[in-house]
Parts: C-alpha cells; structure tokens; sequence
C-alpha cells in the first residue's frame, strides 16, 4: 500500500512546490521587473508620500471635480455587525453588490441617482456609466460621455469656460479629455445613455 501512495504523495508535494511556489514566485519577479509601477499597484505619488492608485477610483463630492462610476463597496456596520454600510472604493473589500436586474433596491438607486444627475444636466441624456457600477466597485474609469455630462457643473463650479475644460486650459491637472486618463475611456467602449 505504502507503494502505491508514495507516488501520490510526491507528485502532490512536487505540484504544490512547482505551482504554488515556484510559478508564482517567478511570475512575481518577471512582472517586477517587465513593468514595476504596475506590479506595485500603479500608485501615485505627491510629494514623495503614496496618495492612491491609478486603477482605484476615488469618491468626489465636490461640484468642482468629475465624478466617477458608483462604487459598490460595503463594509460592515460599526453599530450591527450584521448589516453593511457604504465604504465607496475600500480596495480591502472590492467586488460587485450582487444586485441583479429584478433587485427593488438597486432599481431604486439607479433611478434616485439619474434624477440627481438629470437635475445637474437637464438637457442631456444620463451615461449608463454614471449610475451603474463596476464589476469590482473600484473602476476609477469614466466614458467621454460621462465627462461631457459633467463639463457644465465642472465649469460652472470653476468659473471657467466648458471649452477650457475639455483643453485643459486653466487646471491644475489637464488630463481631463486626454487620451488614456482616468477621466476617460475609449469611444467604442462607451456605454449606452439614459434619456
């Protein structure tokens, strides 16, 4: 008997080794070295003190910047462990709400936020992207038509010119409409609006 589970149990130790030690290891080192900012989370620095992460959006509440996507992250209730709370963007406990298609809640939630935002633009149709959330609850990304609803409250709140934004004349960072930011996604990829 001990013949036949020797086999067994060196090729689970061999396979645990390889695949749990030595493969993840090796792609570790490999993704430090081929792309290092990307390997340490694509953090931002300001003044040599790490403020956040390119790939993890952040709450904005302020008229004067553009808002992202809803996060979906919870956390639980300080007061009731059994209940949860909002945590917008808490990268400790990132993931979707669960909420499906027939859910009353994230009906009611969907249609609170484009009042809100209808109310802020009412000229305009509502980018799906600013009532709905990522899979992850953490997407920082925004489509251009996103952006484009939120030009009249950015500028507004500036007081400066809706064309000046879209430039970036006058911001203290113009990556507003530039390709590639955070502020931005890919014309084709961008989402349906609500009317």
């Amino acid at each position: 008997m001990l013949r036949e589970i020797r086999p067994a149990i060196l090729v689970l130790v061999l396979l645990t080794a390889i695949t749990g030690l030595a493969y993840p290891l090796a792609m570790t080192v490999i993704a430090g070295v081929i792309f290092p900012k990307q390997a340490q989370g694509s953090l931002i620095e300001k003044d040599g003190k790490v403020i956040g992460s390119a790939l993890i959006g952040q709450e904005f509440k302020e008229d004067k910047y553009f808002h992202g996507r809803p996060s979906a992250t919870v956390a639980p209730d300080p007061n009731d462990s059994s209940k949860t709370v909002p945590a917008p963007y808490n990268a400790a406990n990132s993931g979707g709400s669960n909420l499906g298609p027939t859910s009353k809640a994230l009906s009611d939630r969907v249609k609170e936020d484009v009042e809100k935002l209808k109310a802020e633009n009412p000229s305009a149709s509502v980018p799906v992207d600013l009532v709905t959330t990522s899979a992850s609850g953490l997407d920082p990304d925004i489509s251009p038509d996103a952006a484009q609803f939120q030009v009249p409250r950015v500028a507004k709140a500036r007081s400066i010119a809706g064309s000046a934004i879209k430039t970036g004349e006058g911001m203290s960072s113009p990556r507003c409409f530039a390709a590639n930011s955070p502020a931005t996604a890919s014309a084709e990829n961008a989402p349906a609006a609500i009317p």
